[in-house]
């Protein structure tokens, strides 16, 4: 028995392994991020504000419209409109062309509006898939959690089945009581019943991974470990996705403010006209012709408009640097909390693995010990458990380092 102990431990989880193919964490946030429409919303809405882009350019250029005019004003009896106002009836059919000029500053701020809202999209779109990643992550080391948890559990049972059919034989030739093979066996049915809620909560977990990522199938599959690893801190974390929203609202905030500015600028407009234009009263025939022009507007006063728009900048701009501030506060003492966490996990992980050391020593030498009736079954169950329980310590505490490691990750946008 002790010479296969390890070994059984090792390969009586390959059951569960061969359930289906081995699909690792990559490929579930991949479909995760194809299948949800939320990505495609983004590019969507820039792809339109590309669009208002072009729409603005179009409408810089000449204008040019078609216009149709015709009507009669009767007089009878001497009742009717006043001749000279309405000339008794007008025809007219006339191509109207204008264009705004010295309007570059106003064009530039549209612009520049535009490209601001299409990189907040981008930027709110980058955090998004960053929050895909980490919902479908933490789920992932979750259900890989209960899938080591079994696997530990299936070794127990194995190991237990094994000692089983030694007890029994010993226990028909009186070297252990019949009430101890009994309660042997209450702990085997023990570990089988915790075996069957583990895997109950492993397809559960699994299902809730498919559902986050997209995909539709009820298959449990095996899962491979989790590749990740603590990356390197921003040097500059001012730059990241979550802080540029802040820096983006600044500029955006600045823009509003110089196109409420421009909007006080002189406005000069071109125009003219070609067609026919006729009273009918006259040579008609000639009334052919065309005219042009251009259109000063000034603004004089507007009630302060100006000044109440600078002032629900002012304030826009202060809540932002307040918003700002909070969350820098926060995203420092959040880095600076999983960073200790890390290190406490890290110290643990020494004295549990010579607690598992010193519990296989134990273990090994109660089992030649068994063979031979020197030992009560309880004690060696009682062995058998607390290894169990260092075993289990030290999947908690890997499932717990990587979602550790990958909230970290997370706020490094990795």
């Amino acid at each position: 028995m002790n010479k296969n102990f390890f070994i059984i431990f090792l390969l009586s989880g390959l059951p569960l392994l061969a359930i289906s193919q081995n699909n690792n964490l990559n490929y579930f946030i991949t479909n995760s991020i194809r299948n949800d429409p939320k990505i495609s919303e983004f590019q969507n809405l820039i792809s339109s504000n590309k669009l208002d882009s072009a729409l603005i350019v179009a409408g810089n250029k000449f204008q040019v419209t078609g216009n149709g005019n015709a009507y009669y004003a009767p007089v009878i009896n001497g009742y009717g409109y006043d001749a000279a106002i309405t000339n008794g009836q007008q025809l007219a059919a006339l191509v109207s062309i204008s264009k705004t000029i010295y309007n570059k500053r106003n064009l530039n701020l549209q612009y520049h509006s535009i490209q601001l809202q299409n990189d907040s999209l981008a930027n709110s779109s980058a955090i998004y898939r960053q929050d895909i990643k980490k919902a479908v992550t933490t789920q992932y080391i979750i259900t890989y959690g209960d899938q080591l948890q079994l696997e530990l559990n299936d070794s127990l049972i194995a190991l237990l089945k094994k000692e089983e059919v030694l007890l029994k034989t010993l226990t028909q030739k009186n070297v252990y009581r019949q009430a101890d093979y009994l309660s042997f066996l209450v702990t085997l049915q023990q570990q089988q019943l915790t075996r069957n809620q583990l895997l109950v909560q492993y397809k559960n977990n699994f299902a809730t991974l498919n559902y986050l990522a997209g995909i539709t199938d009820t298959a449990t599959q095996s899962l491979s470990a989790p590749e990740i690893e603590l990356q390197s801190t921003y040097q500059d974390w001012q730059d990241l996705p979550f802080f540029l929203n802040y820096k983006i609202d600044s500029l955006r905030i600045e823009n509003d403010r110089s196109m409420a500015a421009v909007q006080y600028r002189p406005k000069v407009n071109l125009f003219a006209d070609a067609g026919y234009q006729s009273s009918f009263i006259l040579t008609p025939y000639k009334n052919f012709g065309y005219n042009f022009g251009i259109n000063l507007s000034i603004p004089i006063y507007d009630g302060h408009q100006k000044a109440l728009q600078f002032s629900k900048l002012d304030i826009e701009e202060r809540t932002r640097q307040k918003n700002q501030e909070y969350f820098q506060n926060q995203y420092r003492q959040q880095v600076l909390q999983l960073q200790q966490q890390l290190n406490s996990l890290e110290n643990l992980s020494g004295p549990v693995q010579k607690q598992i050391e010193y519990l296989e020593t134990l273990i090994n030498v109660d089992g030649k010990l068994l063979e031979t009736g020197d030992i009560r079954i309880a004690d060696y169950v009682l062995a058998l458990n607390n290894y169990i329980t260092a075993k289990s310590l030290v999947v908690q505490n890997q499932v717990t380092k990587y979602l550790v490691i990958q909230q970290l990750n997370y706020w490094n946008m990795k």
